[in-house]
């Protein structure tokens, strides 16, 4: 896809975060917008931002774990829209716990919504991207699904299953010999809401032992580690559609964590075991 002048594009997660960015680059390059998120305020605001650049823009309240939903809404956009291009699964929440202290019900929570949302909008789409003759599946991974990380083990699950469902499906499609291809998306820290809307507990603190005036605001914890603005993660995943990627790392620290990842499990797990010791040590 070398041009998205006069497609359609459809964005879950579009409230806020890299969907807004995405939903607003677009617009200003032509395509027409079918944008939904849970959040109906947020989503107002990304549509008033994006009416009026001569681009048709609609809207739905859509909860990507909901796959009747999705399905509807998939049917919905080619309804508006009369065709749709592109789908960006881009919706994510976050939940900070340890495995132990974890609960099923955070847990299926987050894997409804970053892994089953992800196959339901890859699903619900892909038949009405080959009808549309030229289509394009951006599934967002993340960092954690290059390695693991302690404290966020249900993150983890549902962004390495994204990485090898959407694998799985470029590889598919290039032997179908489809007119539709896939790139998944490596995201590094972001400047968004997922760590001030994240469900945490105090199980990672109790790990390293320390007290709860010891820990950090998550969301200014978080501010301070991401050093990547939407805008920015949006103009290159457009630049990795455009130049038909596989995989795209956003962010300089997407890059050097995915150097990471390519090292023995031990060589990188040591270091963040011997630093969460040395805090246990400190806060006795």
């Amino acid at each position: 896809m070398k041009s998205f002048n006069e497609k359609v594009s459809a964005i879950t997660g579009a409230g806020s975060g890299i969907g807004r960015a995405l939903a607003i680059d677009l617009a200003g390059r032509g395509s027409h917008l079918a944008l939904s998120d849970i959040d109906a305020d947020g989503l107002a605001e990304t549509v008033a931002v994006c009416e009026g650049r001569g681009v048709k823009v609609t809207s739905q309240r859509v909860d990507v774990a909901d796959r009747p939903a999705v399905f509807a809404w998939a049917d919905e956009v080619v309804a508006d829209h009369g065709r749709v291009n592109l789908i960006f699964n881009n919706a994510g929440v976050a939940v900070v716990s340890t495995v132990e202290a974890v609960s099923y019900q955070d847990f299926e929570w987050l894997m409804s919504i970053n892994f089953w949302g992800v196959v339901h909008g890859t699903k619900a789409f892909l038949p009405h991207l080959k009808a549309s003759g030229e289509g394009h599946i951006v599934n967002v991974s993340s960092v954690f699904g290059l390695i693991g990380i302690p404290g966020q083990s249900a993150y983890n699950a549902a962004k390495f299953a994204v990485r090898g469902f959407t694998d799985s499906l470029r590889i598919e499609l290039e032997i179908e010999g489809a007119n539709v291809s896939a790139t998944t998306v490596h995201p590094g820290g972001i400047k968004t809401n997922i760590a001030r809307r994240a469900r945490a507990d105090d199980s990672m603190a109790a790990l390293t032992r320390q007290s709860t005036s010891d820990e950090t605001d998550l969301g200014s914890e978080f501010d301070q580690l991401a050093r990547t603005t939407p805008e920015k993660a949006a103009r290159q995943i457009l630049s990795a559609v455009e130049r038909d990627r596989r995989r795209v790392l956003v962010g300089p620290d997407a890059k050097v964590i995915d150097l990471i990842s390519r090292l023995p499990a031990a060589a990188y797990q040591r270091p963040i075991i011997a630093g969460a010791k040395l805090s246990r040590r400190r806060h006795r």
